[in-house]
């Protein structure tokens, strides 16, 4: 007797699941889509010529079937990218598939776009950032911008600087033997000796007058590309420091800040920059 009430003791003890039965099983995790790499990057390419195809690899990291609904390219220069692959409209949970992007650049200088990939991923949309640019072949210097005006600086004051940038859209490395600039004109640069393709630097020039007037100037590079040297062309007044606000404003005597010199008759005056009226004098 003491022995069946033991066994029905213990057998108060276990869950009811354990004879055989189980409890709902969870629901499979949702899909997700992954991205490798992160973005792509073409570097320079002839314009006008197709590049090697770069490789994405899209996989569903979840555990539910994945659906793509659109995969597109988009962006300022779409139309200098194309992609295609072995992507179908699902994607099973694991699974993988690749997309072929290449690049064709239609001008000189960076272009970008966009790969657009419309799923039901937990991520929803994503964008995949491709990056190239168009170029030449051999070493290439191009200056931007091509001139840099100071406007009104004090006689034997140093302006503040403007940046020129320096790049190599060529597909060889560009080698830089000088960089000045001229008379009443300054620059410093963080540019080595050479400079790879696809790189940039940058070069900052300074307005120093030595009297009052016009001055005109260049900063220029002289390196290995067919073109050398190159110049940006640098200008500037030289004034005495004093401005007018209701007066004549003429070389070396410019309207102060906030207004703006007009014409009228055979000589100008300054008005005021915003809404001004012509005045008969």
């Amino acid at each position: 007797m003491k022995t069946q009430l033991m066994l029905f003791m213990l057998a108060a003890l276990v869950p009811f699941g354990a004879c055989g039965g189980s409890g709902p099983s969870a629901p499979p995790a949702p899909p997700n889509l992954h991205l490798s790499p992160a973005s792509l990057s073409f570097g320079v390419e002839v314009v006008g010529s197709e590049s090697s195809a770069q490789t994405e690899t899209l996989t569903n990291t979840g555990g539910s079937e994945l659906d793509l609904n659109s995969v597109a390219i988009s962006g300022t220069n779409a139309s200098d990218f194309s992609q295609s692959g072995t992507c179908g409209p699902t994607l099973g949970p694991g699974a993988s598939c690749i997309l072929n992007v290449t690049f064709t650049p239609s001008k000189m200088g960076p272009r970008s776009a966009s790969l657009t990939i419309a799923d039901n991923g937990l991520q929803g949309t994503q964008l995949l950032s491709l990056t190239g640019s168009g170029g030449t072949a051999g070493a290439n210097a191009t200056l931007l911008p091509s001139s840099v005006n100071f406007g009104n600086q004090k006689v034997n004051t140093t302006s503040a600087p403007q940046t020129v940038t320096l790049s190599n859209y060529g597909t060889v490395t560009l080698d830089i033997t000088d960089i000045s600039a001229g008379t009443d004109f300054a620059e410093t640069n963080n540019c080595n000796t050479t400079l790879a393709s696809g790189a940039s630097c940058t070069v900052n020039a300074t307005f120093t007058p030595g009297g009052t007037g016009s001055f005109t100037g260049s900063l220029s590079v002289v390196d290995s590309a067919p073109d050398s040297p190159q110049a940006v062309l640098l200008s500037g007044e030289g004034s005495t420091g004093s401005c007018s606000r209701d007066g004549q404003c003429y070389t070396g005597h410019p309207c102060c800040p906030g207004y703006v010199c007009v014409p009228a008759s055979t000589r100008a005056f300054c008005e005021p920059a915003a809404g001004f009226v012509l005045r008969e004098r």
